[in-house]
C-alpha cells in the first residue's frame, strides 16, 4: 500500500510540474479596437484565409449587459474583422452587415439621447464610425422604429433606415451572406 500510495504521489507531482498553462499571446485588434481581439493559434484548421470572401449579415437585437459597454453585435462584427485583419485578409473581401432591432436600438442613438436615457456618452458611436469607414453596412428596422415611435433623427447617422428587419436578413442571406446572431 504504501509503494502505491508512493508511485501515485510521484506521478501527480511529475505532473503538476510538466502540465503548464498555455502562454499565448496578446489577442490583437487593429481594426476596433474596442471590439475582442484576434489571438493566432497556429496550425489552426479554419484560420484566415486571404483568398476567401467573407460575407455575414449581423442581426443585432441585444442591448448590452451595461450602458457603459458596446453592443454585442458591434463587438462581434468588430472581432471578426480583427481576426480578417490579423490574418492580412484583404478588405474588399470582406463584406458585412449589421442590421438592428428590438433593444439593439438603444445602442445606436445619438449621443445627446442615450445620454438622456443612460447618463453617459454613447460608447457605441465611435465604434459605429470606424465600422462604416470599414465597408461595413450598417441598418436599421424600420418597422421597429415605427412600432415604437422613435424618431430615425435621434439614431446616429451612421446607420441607415431599412423599411424592415426581417427583409434585410433573408435579402442577404439569399445574396450567400451568412446569418449571425446577436
Amino acid at each position: 500500500m504504501l509503494i502505491r500510495s508512493c508511485i501515485v504521489f510521484t506521478f501527480l507531482l511529475y505532473s503538476a510540474m510538466t502540465c503548464r498553462a498555455q502562454n499565448w499571446p496578446a489577442p490583437q485588434a487593429p481594426a476596433i479596437p474596442k471590439a475582442d481581439g484576434y489571438v493566432v493559434i497556429p496550425d489552426a484548421i479554419s484560420a484566415p484565409n486571404i483568398s476567401t470572401t467573407y460575407r455575414s449579415i449581423f442581426d443585432g437585437t441585444k442591448m448590452a449587459a451595461k450602458p457603459e459597454n458596446i453592443l454585442p453585435v458591434i463587438n462581434a462584427v468588430g472581432g471578426v474583422l480583427n481576426d480578417l485583419v490579423v490574418g492580412r485578409v484583404p478588405q474588399n473581401k470582406q463584406q458585412f452587415a449589421v442590421v438592428f432591432h428590438g433593444a439593439a436600438v438603444d445602442g445606436i442613438l445619438g449621443d445627446a439621447h442615450y445620454r438622456a436615457k443612460y447618463g453617459i456618452a454613447n460608447p457605441n458611436l465611435p465604434v459605429l464610425a470606424e465600422l462604416r469607414k470599414r465597408g461595413v453596412e450598417l441598418l436599421v428596422c424600420g418597422q421597429h422604429l415605427a412600432a415604437e415611435h422613435i424618431d430615425p433623427k435621434t439614431l446616429s447617422p451612421d446607420v441607415k433606415i431599412a423599411s424592415d428587419a426581417y427583409l434585410v436578413l433573408i435579402n442577404y442571406q439569399n445574396r450567400g451572406y451568412a446569418l449571425m446572431l446577436f
